[in-house]
Formats: C-alpha cells, structure tokens, sequence
C-alpha cells in the first residue's frame, strides 16, 4: 500500500468525521492524464481537505518549512504532506516562482493530477482576489486541461489560517474542465496569459460565490 492510500485510510475518516466534506462535482475530474485543479484559498486546512475529497493524488507546491520542523511534530508533519503529495519548494527569492512552475510541469508531463491556488496566498478577507498567471502558463505548456474548484466554509473553521481548526462542515464545488488548445503555442503571450487566467477566475468565483478583487492578494495584505 503506498503511503497516500494509507494516509486516505487510516486518516481519511477521521478527516470526513471532523470537517464532513460536502462534494459537488467530483465527477468532472478525469480519471487519468494529466490534469490541473485550480481554485480558491481561504485557509490552510485547504490543503487537507483537497487530498482527502479526491481519489486520485492531488500534488500541490507547499513551502519547505511544513517539512523541515524539528521534533516528532515536525516529523510527522513532513509524512503526513509529502505522503498526501506536496512537494516542498523554497518560494522566496526571485527564483521561487519559476521552480513552483517548473515543479508543476514536471508533475503534468509524468500524467499526474497537479493543484494550485492561483491567487497565489490565502485570502485576508474571504474575497477572491487576482489570480497570477503560472495556472495559464502550465496548461498552454502542458496541454492539461484546468477543473476550476471553491473551497467553501474552511475559513469558518480556521479563521486567519491559525490554531487548531474547529470541526464543522464544508464544501468542495468542482467545476467542468477548461481547455484552452485553441492558445497553443501562446504561452509567453501576456495578454493570452491574463486572458486565459482570468477565465479561470471567473469560474472559480462562480463555483465559490465570493465577491472578486481586482488586485494581488499579496498587495492586499501589504496595505
């Protein structure tokens, strides 16, 4: 048994029992190639209830300090997000953003089932905001196509992304899948960039029902 089907059995209950995931849509996830769910981030606990709502493996980037904590806390940290799939990357710097869209590409082109927040960090206030490109860049290199998904209510059990998350019941609204083929070979064309970002954007702001910023998340918090 590989350790995410482990994680999903022996922790998949108790994670259902606890958050009770409501999912709408999972059927519009392909059962296999390579494919991109892109969606909305209210909290960190977005990162656990995806894996658990899914079956297929969803990788994700996370930063490297969910990986490096010291002590049995820190150990068991690190198997339990590397065992559901995140692939730790060092996203300072200038460097950063290119490894994440490196690392993503790599996962696309082996066929697996990559996911990413566009707006590029949690929310501050439970809008949607702008998202960054990297999600067009990766499907008009790789061909994948993009299932759009909202997390709803786990910011209600995790406000400010802190503390322990308190149990309660939430939401995961998939969307169909986009495929943007018609902008092949078009991927360091930043108006199709924007173009094809913006679409995502919109459906996972129709799936979410939050209210839309146009500006960074990142300048938001920075105000």
């Amino acid at each position: 048994m590989s350790r995410f089907a482990l994680i999903k059995a022996v922790l998949g209950p108790i994670m259902r029992l606890m958050f009770r995931p409501q999912v709408e849509g999972a059927e519009n996830i392909p059962g296999d190639g390579p494919v991109i769910l892109a969606g909305n981030h209210l909290t960190f606990i977005d990162s656990i209830v995806l894996p658990v709502v899914t079956k297929r493996q969803v990788c994700f980037i996370g930063k490297d300090e969910y990986v490096t904590g010291k002590g049995l806390k820190g150990r068991l940290m690190a198997w339990f997000f590397t065992g559901v799939g995140m692939i730790p990357v060092d996203r300072d710097g200038a460097s950063g953003g290119v490894a994440a869209l490196m690392t993503g590409r790599r996962v696309l082109e082996e066929g697996r089932m990559f996911g990413i927040y566009p707006e590029g960090t949690r929310s501050p206030d439970g809008r949607l905001y702008r998202g960054r490109t990297g999600i067009a860049r990766l499907t008009l290199m790789t061909g994948a196509p993009v299932v759009p998904f909202a997390m709803i209510g786990t910011d209600k059990l995790q406000p400010g992304g802190r503390g322990v998350p308190r149990p309660g019941k939430v939401t995961v609204r998939f969307g169909e899948p986009m495929e943007f083929s018609r902008y092949e070979g078009m991927d360091r064309d930043r108006y199709v960039l924007r173009a094809v970002t913006d679409s995502v954007m919109t459906e996972v702001m129709r799936l979410s029902g939050q209210e839309y910023v146009d500006m960074y998340a990142t300048k938001a918090k920075a105000a």
